[in-house]
This record gives C-alpha cells, structure tokens and sequence, in this order.
C-alpha cells in the first residue's frame, strides 16, 4: 500500500503471554483507541477466497454485467482473488495484524447464539454472549449492558465511546434510551438527544440521496460521516457497523455483494491512513475487523443466513494493532466465538469486562500469541 506508512508493530509476542485475559489491568499495552468494524453478513469464505466463479453469472448471482464483473474480481488462484477483493486486509491486516476464520486451514470463527442473524449476532459481540430472549430483529432495546455502554463508564474513557451504523435497529441495539451513547444516525425522534452532530457535506449528501432501503442507509455516507466525526471529535472506542453487504446478498446481486465488500475494504484502508495520521491515534489503535453472522453456500442459499441456514454460524475476525503480534493468516489454531470480542476489546483497553460480566466469554488470548 503506497499510501500507507509502514505499520511496525514492536511488541513481540514473548511479551504477550496472556493478552486479553482477565490479568488485563497488569499489562501494559500500547492500544489506547479500538475500533470496531462490522460488515455485515459478510461471509468467510469470500475473504479467504475472494470471488466464487459459481456465483458470478445470472442464474446464480444477479450478475448484470459478469464478464465486467469477472475483470475486476477473478483471478485464477484465491490468494489473487482475496487480494483483488480485499486489497487492504491481505496487504496491512495480513502483515501486520492477524486474521481468523478460514475453515478450510483449520481456523474457526463462530457465532454462539442459534438464531444466525442480525440482533443477535451483534448481541453476542457486543455483550459476550447469546441471549434467547434475543429471538427476532424486532426494534426492542436490548436488556443487556454492552462492552461500549460498560467502557463509556470507565475512568478516562466516559464521553469518548461513539457508535455509527447504517441500521435503523442499532438505536435499540446500543439501548441509547439507558445508555446515552452518540450516535449517527439517529432514526427516531427519542434518540435526537444522542445523535453525533455531522454538519457540512455529509448532511447535505444524506438529505440530498434517494434511499433505496427504509431501514439502511447507505455505507458511503456512514464512512464519511466517520471520518468528520473522528478528525473533529478523537473519540477512543468506535462501533463502525456497515450494512450494504448483507442487503445484497439478500436481493440475490452477487456482484453488488462484492461491490460493496470492496468498499467497505477501502473505507478501512482510508480510515486507518487517518488515525495513523493523527498523534491521537498514531501507533496507538487496534481495529477490530469482522461479520456478524455468516451464511449459506451454494447457488441459492448464499443469499441467506438464519437458525435453518447450514453454515450461516461460520464467521471471520481480523486484528491489527500494536499489540497483536503479525502472524497474518492464522492456521491450524484454536476455536473463537463472536462472544469473545467484547472482552478483547475491553482488555486492549486496559478493562476487565469478563470479570464484570462472568457469563460472557473470556478475550482472545492464546490464538494472539501462539506461533503456530
């Protein structure tokens, strides 16, 4: 990546033992800010393996235009078409950060909670564990405490904690009724108190954009809306959640799924030339990088993710920052859940959340630290 300064990650991986575990408050490590990435329903098999040739026609994917779509995306072996796809995680994530999930080198990432969809996906992230009364993605506000309400209490961190999403469910999600966390967009009338003020261009694109969805907006305007909001604002721990690759996916538009894949991509890539541009955030910032369900395989069930879809428990994490030792790919380790991120995320942070709430699961530890 030419634009991007080399990233040297000098903590060696001797000096890790027990990362993200409940000994979190007697390490010292560098991470100071985290943030926290969703592309939603954003299967493992395409970040390990880039464009499926099955599904880049008509009948299987939608395809308007598949030999445009070929061009940009095929290439005759996965590790080229992982790179056309995700050109920033196989460049930086890769070199110096660490990447799970792929199942077929004996890497398993996996949502806990049964249901395979979005609420309880983002439940099990956000709080550590499933929750059956989190059974539909009806707009309810959640029961549970998350890792970022939780974070937002803390010394040093209280006002610093911001979330922005694309989902009109999120509100709920984050429960910003009790947890007055800020929030872009805000949808409803009863959250306007939490909503993150973006003036200038953004609101004008958002006012002046014909939505396709009643419930989404679009990706684009959320990666702008988050660049203004951290250049302007710092804040230290940041919920990303962008939505256009699972709407796709449902509307049967492989190459749209992949579009907005790319995307997505690229926004992090920009984001991360960002903070390491500013002394804020300059080798001092771990991003979190992952889906909040998986989905099917095949040419139909692709498209779908749920309790009956098989596979659709299959997920994928990406890590980079100044404490995660620069394994690349990881092969041949150990199972992660989803529910074991909001520990991790609390723990580069100096926090204990495990401790706070025994029932969720314990921070990514040895999967950090063993060389395999």
């Amino acid at each position: 990546m030419t634009n991007v300064k080399p990233y040297i990650l000098k903590r060696c991986a001797a000096g890790l033992a027990g990362l993200l575990i409940a000994s979190a408050q007697s390490a010292q490590f560098k991470t100071e800010n985290v943030f926290l990435i969703i592309s939603d329903g954003f299967r493992w098999q395409e970040v390990f393996t880039g464009a499926e040739a099955g599904l880049m026609n008509e009948t299987n994917g939608g395809v308007k235009n598949p030999k445009a779509l070929n061009a940009e995306f095929w290439r005759d072996t996965p590790e080229a078409r992982r790179q056309a796809l995700l050109p920033f995680i196989w460049s930086e994530a890769q070199r110096h950060g660490q990447i799970f999930g792929n199942q077929a080198k004996g890497s398993v990432v996996s949502v806990t909670n049964g249901k395979k969809f979005s609420y309880p996906g983002y439940n099990e992230i956000l709080t550590g564990r499933g929750d059956p009364r989190i059974d539909s993605n009806d707009k309810k506000p959640n029961p549970n405490e998350t890792v970022f309400e939780w974070l937002n209490k803390r010394s040093g961190l209280r006002g610093r904690v911001s979330l922005l999403g694309t989902w009109d469910v999120f509100p709920y999600i984050f429960n910003i009724e009790r947890s007055r966390l800020p929030i872009w967009p805000s949808w409803e009338i009863q959250f306007e108190q939490s909503r993150i003020n973006i003036s200038g261009i953004v609101n004008d694109m958002v006012r002046d954009t014909t939505p396709i969805w009643d419930d989404l907006t679009y990706d684009s305007l959320l990666f702008h809306a988050a660049t203004v909001h951290v250049q302007r604002k710092h804040p230290r721990v940041v919920f990303l959640g962008f939505g256009e690759t699972d709407e796709w996916a449902h509307a049967g538009r492989y190459d749209l799924y992949l579009t907005a894949a790319h995307h997505v991509d690229d926004f992090v890539r920009r984001l991360w030339i960002t903070t390491q541009n500013m002394r804020q955030y300059r080798d001092k910032t771990t991003f979190i990088l992952t889906a909040d369900h998986g989905r099917g395989s095949g040419p139909k069930a692709w498209r779908d993710h749920g309790e009956k879809v098989e596979g659709a428990e299959g997920d994928w994490i990406a890590i980079i920052g100044p404490d995660t030792p620069p394994l690349g790919e990881r092969t041949d380790v150990g199972p992660i859940t989803e529910s074991q991120l909001a520990a991790t995320i609390a723990a580069l942070l100096g926090e204990d959340f495990h401790h706070a709430f025994p029932q969720s699961g314990a921070g990514i530890s040895d999967a950090l630290t063993d060389r395999k």
